[in-house]
């Protein structure tokens, strides 16, 4: 795939033209002039004409060898959520595939939320749930995020790193479950770049000091392995395999290794005509290099869950260095490459392919996710539960009868037990792991051999199966059983806690469970009435605070604004009596009054040097802000601006707070080095907060006590000298 030419139009037909017929091309091609036309007004904000970026989506999708829907799809994935063409237009244009494409991947645009990551959570569900009805949907989205990985330097870091998260915690992942690792390592290495700029370039660049080194000996590796292969009749096509940036990243953060530490920098891939020739070609590279133990893992046997097949050795290479070969056919290769488009049907040259039978049961995790997100009322939550089943490191498992059974890592027998089937999940009473009973809670390790005990007599799951199973599967199957088996218990229970958490909100129930409040949480909640309300809070479904908080939202708002009214009439009352002028330890003269109460506002922490407005509150005198703080900048605040300026004269005795956020390289000792900076400042630390993250990197959160924005100044040229410091911003709270 090109990653920096900007593919065409023509070039995408001649592509396309390659394996589709000339009906299927201008099929595309409408599609093409379809989405150019929609998006005629339309810009990047790179300044590029905005059917640049659909073009590049069809071009990788092309790539892939897609059929015509998933193209057409490509150039129109954007047309209904940024124009005035609708999905109806779409289906009359093209027809009802298509429209069904473009809609699984469409925004949920129209419909507010409570927060931005609400919003977010829900535009995966509805993807996620439009792709286990057809993969086609992620492709689009994969291609899509691949594109938009591409030109993120065009947006602000902020929202590079945003994305760049979301692009390493979903898509890569998916893209390693679909098998489509071209796709998935160029995802994670633009991910590293925006997310560890410093690890990147310097793994970049510890790559490129010792590349001549490394291809003059793996040039010399593959001389010797072709030769020793002519000798016995066997075809075989050989390559250096690059090693990716992000895997490089993860081996030094999760072994915690140096660059140099790292063996498999080096590897030999070879590609043969069949099987056969795989483990002949095994039998050569041990015959001529000793290898090393533990290190050997056949695929080609025991394919892993997306598809892939390959022979994999670690060797002790001519010149004492561990070596990586890898092993496979020509056929294996493809699908390691392209993954499910691989195996797309459309390439057998007809609609239904020999093997579509067994390439759809390879795939049945995607058909649970329409079971989770029945069972599963909230979008967020949902989300959690698909990362830690579909995007988690695996372990596999094995059956008596020596089926593989693949169960996210820290999964123990009762996962087990219900990924083989719901009754024998709920009438497990135990099981024996390699022949020897282990608790329920045992966590399951690669290789290990389950026999699940049950009994007819058993009384089913307990509600602390809940706590202890990892899977979602098993966890709604649980929830399933109490909902069928304690309907009514589950009813009093439920309405029992909904009705304890809004009297904790100092309301009473019959005051807020009304028809029109009942009917807004059933929407909300695809609640079909009251009963599957209570009863879903009962089994665990979803939390009694989730329900109350929804039911008293109305009048929550109501009495606070009754509560504003009250300190509004309580504030002018007050104002008419003469007030003794304040001594105030703020600094900050109100023009033309003395006699009101001041103070610094807490949210933005003004301090002597910025510039500064009064603002009046609801009881509590003036408040003084930065002229710059988002929380006073609305047209209503703007109504009880007053003038206000800093005293002149200002002492060095008095001392204001200021929050300061570090972000750097998360090394030892760099928490120690920002405090000792700011202990030469002489100025006082009130506050130290440190987190980092999974990238390496740290986030430093201080509040200190400064005179000035002088003073301020001089303490963050001081902390910007430290190594590994990336940026030190002042912050609102």
């Amino acid at each position: 795939m090109a990653k920096d030419d900007i593919i065409t139009i023509e070039d995408i037909i001649e592509k396309a033209s390659k394996y589709l017929s000339e009906e299927d091309t201008a099929f595309i091609r409408h599609a093409y002039e379809f989405a150019k036309n929609a998006h005629a007004e339309q810009f990047r904000k790179s300044g590029e004409p905005y059917i640049i970026h659909p073009v590049q989506v069809a071009g990788i999708l092309v790539d892939l060898e897609m059929d015509p829907e998933t193209i057409a799809g490509g150039f129109l994935h954007d047309v209904v959520e940024d124009t005035d063409i609708t999905l109806e237009k779409i289906e009359e244009a093209f027809n009802h595939e298509v429209a069904m494409l473009v809609d699984g991947v469409t925004k949920l645009g129209k419909i507010k939320y409570k927060s931005k990551e609400a919003l977010q959570a829900e535009n995966h569900r509805k993807m996620f749930v439009a792709m286990a009805k057809d993969i086609r949907v992620i492709l689009i989205k994969l291609a899509d995020r691949l594109h938009n990985m591409r030109t993120l330097k065009h947006l602000p870091p902020q929202k590079q790193r945003r994305i760049s998260n979301e692009t390493l915690e979903i898509f890569a992942p998916l893209a390693h479950r679909l098998g489509i690792s071209t796709i998935k390592w160029e995802l994670e290495d633009t991910a590293l770049r925006y997310l560890n700029p410093q690890q990147y370039y310097r793994i970049v660049q510890l790559m490129k000091q010792k590349r001549n080194q490394r291809e003059t000996y793996i040039q010399e590796v593959m001389d010797e392995v072709s030769n020793q292969v002519k000798q016995v009749n066997i075809e075989a096509e050989l390559s250096g395999r690059p090693k990716h940036l992000y895997s490089i990243y993860r081996k030094m953060v999760k072994q915690n290794k140096q660059f140099n530490e790292i063996y498999d920098l080096l590897a030999v891939r070879i590609l043969v005509d069949s099987i056969k020739d795989c483990y002949a070609v095994l039998g050569i590279i041990h015959t001529c290099w000793k290898p090393m133990p533990g290190r050997f893992k056949d695929y080609i046997a025991m394919p892993k869950p997306n598809l892939y097949q390959s022979l994999h050795t670690t060797v002790i290479g001519p010149k004492g260095d561990p070596l990586e070969v890898q092993i496979r056919t020509k056929e294996m290769h493809e699908i390691a490459e392209y993954g499910i488009a691989a195996h797309w049907a459309y390439k057998e040259g007809k609609q239904v392919s020999s093997n579509k039978k067994s390439f759809e049961e390879k795939l049945t995790w995607f058909r649970e996710i329409l079971e989770w997100q029945n069972d599963t009322h909230d979008a967020e939550e949902f989300m959690e539960s698909l990362k830690v089943d579909l995007f988690s490191d695996m372990v596999y498992v094995f059956t008596p009868k020596g089926d593989v059974i693949e169960l996210p890592s820290g999964s123990i027998p009762l996962d087990f037990a219900y990924k083989i089937h719901t009754e024998i999940g709920n009438k497990t009473i135990g099981a024996k792991i390699n022949g020897k009973m282990e608790p329920l809670d045992y966590k399951l390790k690669n290789g290990d051999i389950i026999e699940v005990m049950t009994s007819k007599h058993s009384y089913g799951p307990s509600q602390d199966w809940l706590k202890i199973t990892q899977t979602s599967q098993a966890k709604n199957k649980i929830r399933q059983f109490f909902k069928k088996q304690r309907r009514d218990e589950n009813i009093a229970k439920g309405k029992e806690a909904i009705d304890k958490e809004i009297r904790a909100l100092s309301i009473e129930p019959k005051e807020v469970l009304t028809n029109e409040n009942l009917q807004r949480v059933h929407e909300k909640f695809n609640f079909m009435n009251d009963d599957d309300m209570y009863a879903a809070v009962g089994y665990q479904g979803i939390t009694a605070a989730l329900i109350a908080t929804r039911l008293t939202d109305k009048i929550r708002a109501e009495r606070q604004k009754e509560k504003e009214l009250s300190e509004t009439l309580e504030e002018v009352k007050t104002e008419v009596k003469p007030r003794r002028p304040q001594k105030g330890d703020s600094g900050v003269r109100v023009e033309g009054v003395d006699n009101l109460l001041v103070r610094l506002s807490k949210c933005c922490n003004p301090v002597p040097g910025d510039k500064i407005l009064g603002y009046i509150t609801k009881g509590r005198g003036v408040s003084v802000h930065r002229a710059d703080c988002p929380n006073v900048q609305t047209e209503e605040a703007k109504q009880r601006y007053l003038h206000v300026e800093w005293e002149e004269n200002q002492t060095e005795q008095k001392q204001y707070h200021v929050d300061l956020e570090i972000s750097g390289y998360d090394r030892r000792g760099l928490l120690n080095e920002v405090l000792q900076a700011v202990n030469e400042t002489k100025t006082n630390i009130t506050h130290v907060n440190g987190r980092s993250d999974r990238n390496k990197m740290a986030i430093i959160q201080i509040t200190i006590l400064i005179h000035n924005t002088s003073h301020l100044r001089r303490i963050v040229e001081r902390i910007k000298q430290i190594k590994d410091v990336y940026t030190v911003t002042r912050t609102l709270q």
